[in-house]
């Protein structure tokens, strides 16, 4: 017998713990075959094609990112990227060089952060300047907002009569004329007008993600919308052709979205339509057993959905001095709450018919009221089908009242946790503390006592609004701080995780999470994806965590990514 690949001398994490003994790693077909110190490896797998020696290094399972938009991130990649640039002056430059670098009709790209501009608000003047007779729509971090220049919304024909959406608002001006930022629903009057992804856009988009995140150590995602959203039309076509011309080497599933628009008529003719798009997925190799529901927004724009209304701080900067030109949503008494994407009864039976039909939901929630909602609607579920045992999940949980902290177990929801954003930043403490005070700051990302409370915890980044690293994740759930903001204190510094959940979230219970029960372990039978590590981070100040990085990258037994 001999072995394809042979790793050893390092230390092995299995996806629960660091192995007590073992030292190496055997691989075959595809498989781990072996698992213990080098002798017992290399005694049960005989020779091997290829040698890694780890030389100290870390071995782990391959990440999975349970939260991406691997399309949207590769494809923004490949347009006007400005999700690595920061500050006002780098961001105009970069779109000067792109604008100057291409003769296409509409200027497009995204990654503009809320905390780089005044108010966390860019004016189409800003691109006026720079780019006055070609449009330009360019997408934020978060995917919720998006700048727009004058000539973008003469083409649209949006102007001061322009109402709001019912499900997104305009930014204004004291003469009511926008200023160049839309928010959600908003966002569609304009990129309506985009040309149309091809579907060479959207492979490409996807080759580049691909390449990015298994150089960071993902083998595996959960591509979270598949649908038309904010000007992105369904990527399963993507999916569907790479893999049938065996071009996908990450193991990728997907959510189908389900529409803003979907109301109490319409639920089963969209649950007939999720049912075929799985077969359809399914039968090309993309697996699809998710469906994605947008609970509410995000705090910054004031469209996460909030128990309590938002708070009214002083803006300078803005017309009236009170921090917006138009308040984006108000119940029936004028309070300032945000959105529900869906009336809760929609959301409730939309959650249960597609529990019912085997699908694993997934909430975006990031306010209270979402939480709580979405956990309503998940118990009405698991009540209505107790045949059904969906692997449900809540990504974000950014604000968790009290109350609902222990319903996470009790009703078998993971939390999908975006760890990255559980410090103090500049838009956590320019833009979002202000809008929700202190009591509600002391509730954010709460995963030390959702963990206390017997929840588990599956990790992802929600790329391109983050970084795909999980390191940089991880440093953040350890350390409740980021080094980039050396002088803010920790947020809430009790609620930190230990760096065995850490890691194990974003392994094997990531992989669980995406139904790839043959990943996220290191174990002889096991599917061989696998991570080498440039340093043990068990043997690291935590300080230092976000200094990992990946060397080598394994799925399935084949190298792709080598450093």
């Amino acid at each position: 017998m001999s072995a394809d690949w042979i790793f050893h001398s390092g230390r092995i994490f299995d996806g629960q713990q660091i192995h007590p003994t073992a030292t190496a790693v055997a691989v075959k077909d595809g498989r781990i075959t072996a698992v213990g110190t080098e002798a017992q490896v290399r005694e049960a797998a005989g020779t091997a094609a290829e040698t890694v020696d780890l030389a100290g290094r870390f071995l782990t399972p391959g990440f999975t990112d349970a939260h991406v938009h691997a399309v949207y991130g590769g494809v923004e990649r490949r347009g006007c990227d400005l999700s690595e640039v920061s500050g006002l002056d780098a961001i105009l430059a970069r779109l000067d060089a792109y604008a100057a670098s291409t003769e296409k009709n509409w200027i497009t790209g995204g990654g503009w952060h809320k905390a780089d501009f005044l108010n966390g608000y860019p004016t189409r003047d800003l691109l006026d300047a720079i780019v006055p007779d070609r449009p330009v729509y360019l997408i934020n971090a978060d995917h919720h907002s998006a700048w727009v220049n004058t000539r973008a919304l003469e083409l649209a024909g949006v102007d001061a009569a322009t109402p709001n959406p019912a499900d997104g608002w305009i930014e204004r001006g004291p003469d009511g004329f926008p200023t160049g930022t839309l928010h959600e629903g908003a966002m569609d009057l304009v990129n309506r007008l985009l040309p149309p992804l091809t579907d060479e856009d959207l492979c490409g988009g996807l080759l580049e993600a691909q390449r990015y995140l298994h150089s960071v150590g993902v083998t595996g995602w959960q591509e979270a919308i598949l649908g038309s959203y904010a000007g992105y039309p369904d990527a399963s076509s993507a999916y569907r052709t790479l893999a049938g011309r065996g071009l996908l080497t990450g193991r990728a599933t997907g959510a189908l979205w389900v529409p803003r628009t979907t109301t109490a008529d319409n639920i089963a003719e969209l649950v007939a339509d999720f049912e075929e798009r799985r077969r359809a997925n399914g039968a090309a190799g993309f697996v699809t057993t998710s469906a994605k529901i947008m609970v509410d927004g995000v705090p910054e724009n004031r469209t996460a959905a909030m128990l309590d209304p938002y708070l009214r701080p002083c803006r300078c900067g803005t017309s009236d001095g009170t921090g917006h030109y138009a308040v984006p949503a108000q119940d029936a008494d004028g309070e300032d709450n945000g959105l529900l994407y869906l009336p809760k009864e929609v959301l409730t039976d939309v959650a249960t018919a597609l529990d019912a039909a085997g699908f694993d939901l997934h909430l975006h929630v990031i306010g209270d009221r979402a939480v709580r909602d979405g956990l309503d609607a998940v118990e009405h579920a698991r009540r209505s089908n107790p045949q059904t045992r969906g692997r449900h999940h809540m990504a974000h949980l950014q604000i968790i009242h009290p109350e609902d902290i222990a319903r996470f177990a009790a009703l078998d929801v993971t939390v999908n946790a975006q760890a990255l954003w559980a410090c103090n930043d500049d838009q956590m403490l320019q833009l979002t503390v202000p809008l929700i005070g202190e009591e509600r700051a002391a509730w954010q990302y709460p995963f030390g006592s959702l963990l206390a409370a017997g929840a588990t915890m599956a990790m992802g980044s929600d790329w391109p609004v983050s970084t795909p690293d999980p390191w940089q994740a991880i440093h953040v759930a350890v350390n409740r701080a980021y080094p980039a903001y050396p002088d803010a204190p920790p947020l809430l510094p009790e609620q930190a995780i230990s760096l065995q959940t850490a890691l194990s979230s974003y392994t094997a219970r990531s992989a669980w999470l995406n139904r790839n029960d043959d990943g996220g372990a290191i174990a002889v039978g096991k599917a061989a994806d696998l991570v080498v590590l440039n340093a043990d981070p068990f043997r690291l100040d935590p300080a230092e965590l976000h200094t990992v990085s990946t060397d080598f990258t394994m799925v399935a037994g084949a190298a792709v990514y080598t450093g």
